[in-house]
């Protein structure tokens, strides 16, 4: 039987709101993916060129740790990562997280939340962190994005 993972980074809350909807419409499993050092807001200041997100973005090998995982990641077939769009593409903590997996076989379909930004280059950037697994095209959505947008989307797969 085909299981189906939703795994979250929301640095505001707009993100998790989608999650929560998103595990909903396809009965799947939630996870948060925490940072070992939470974000305060000066460090979410994508003006500032010296706060954290900025400084992080900047350097696309740099992984910022997490202080959660999925124990029983090996049992999950389909893999839906939510995550802001930071820069036009996933913050880099999206990057820990897949990395930490093997992936083999399984599936991983992204899905953002943004204020106008659109999905950007985040496929080409988290498919060197997807060995093994099929990467699908993602797609953002506003966080208040219905069930049943979200069903039409996903029956598409």
């Amino acid at each position: 039987m085909s299981k189906t993972l939703v795994a979250y980074f929301s640095a505001s809350g707009n993100t998790a709101k989608l999650a929560h909807t998103l595990a909903a419409v396809v009965e799947g499993s939630l996870h948060e993916i925490q940072p070992k050092q939470p974000y305060t807001t000066a460090e979410l200041d994508w003006r500032n060129e010296k706060s954290r997100s900025s400084v992080e973005m900047k350097n696309k090998s740099f992984r910022p740790e997490i202080a959660n995982r999925v124990d029983d990641m090996a049992t999950y077939n389909t893999i839906f990562i939510g995550f802001p769009i930071w820069w036009y593409v996933a913050p880099t903590i999206i990057n820990t997280f897949l990395e930490q997996y093997n992936l083999e076989g399984k599936t991983i379909i992204p899905f953002a939340t943004s204020g106008s930004s659109g999905m950007g280059n985040t496929n080409a950037e988290l498919k060197d962190s997807c060995k093994g697994a099929v990467l699908k095209n993602g797609q953002r959505f506003g966080a208040n994005a219905s069930a049943q947008e979200l069903k039409k989307w996903t029956d598409s797969f």
